[in-house]
């Protein structure tokens, strides 16, 4: 398998806050990747740098060996123009925890909005290849309604056809079910393990062990800003060799 999302010794801080203290990860290409942690040790952060909607401090991220954010010359890093960043993003799906539709937008325009306007696709090409997608998370009869039509679970099936519109090499998830009510997680997760099946490079960001134990092929444990533990789930979730991740596994078990 070839690396499609390479981070080599990521530091990020908030004024005299460290976030992030050196992230060593690889991700290969047709793999799922779930990261646990408790809150504050930095999941959504890490996420939000491997498409630099935040700017690391210090180390790379490269994603199918393009470097993300930067470019190299003469041994040293300069931030890529913003158009640049924009057009690397185009290729790394995003899937936020609340969702992010545009209101006025009904489900097939929220699809369609980022192949037209990003990628300049016609909209005929757009609209086509939309409803398809909408068929895919199970939402072909909702085309024509409006996310306040809609429910959460519906909402964040949306938002994963819309990232799946650019036809991205690598899928972000940040807690996608966190802001769902209970009986609408599964059919997220559903979609989610979907995509897995076909081969669809994912970082997930949850607390869904069970997911994390179904789908993972590998899963890291993040605290105060360091990987503590990673390898495969039955290592990790069954056998954790760290006491700090026995501990955490301890209270969401």
């Amino acid at each position: 398998m070839s690396v499609m999302v390479d981070i080599r010794s990521v530091h990020k801080s908030y004024g005299a806050l460290d976030v992030l203290k050196g992230i060593d990860l690889q991700v290969q290409a047709g793999e799922v990747t779930v990261v646990l942690g408790p809150s504050g040790s930095g999941k959504s952060t890490l996420l939000r740098t491997v498409n630099h909607l935040e700017k690391v401090d210090r180390g790379t991220i490269s994603v199918d060996g393009e470097l993300i954010g930067y470019r190299r010359s003469g041994g040293k890093l300069y931030e890529l123009p913003e158009r640049e960043v924009l057009r690397q993003r185009t290729r790394i799906g995003f899937v936020f925890q609340n969702f992010h539709l545009f209101p006025h937008l009904t489900a097939l325009e929220n699809v369609v909005e980022a192949p037209v306007n990003a990628l300049k696709r016609p909209r005929k090409e757009a609209e086509e290849s939309a409803r398809r997608l909408l068929e895919r998370v199970g939402l072909g009869d909702k085309a024509d309604a409006y996310p306040r039509r809609l429910s959460g679970g519906q909402q964040q099936r949306v938002a994963i056809a819309r990232a799946l519109a650019l036809e991205p090499r690598l899928l972000l998830f940040d807690e996608p079910t966190s802001a769902l009510d209970p009986e609408l997680v599964g059919e997220v997760l559903d979609v989610m393990r979907d995509l897995a099946r076909s081969g669809t490079t994912m970082i997930v960001v949850t607390h869904e062990i069970g997911f994390a134990r179904e789908v993972a092929d590998t899963v890291v444990f993040l605290a105060e800003g360091r990987i503590v533990e990673q390898g495969p789930p039955a290592a990790v979730l069954d056998a954790p060799a760290q006491e700090r991740t026995r501990a955490f596994l301890s209270k969401v078990l």
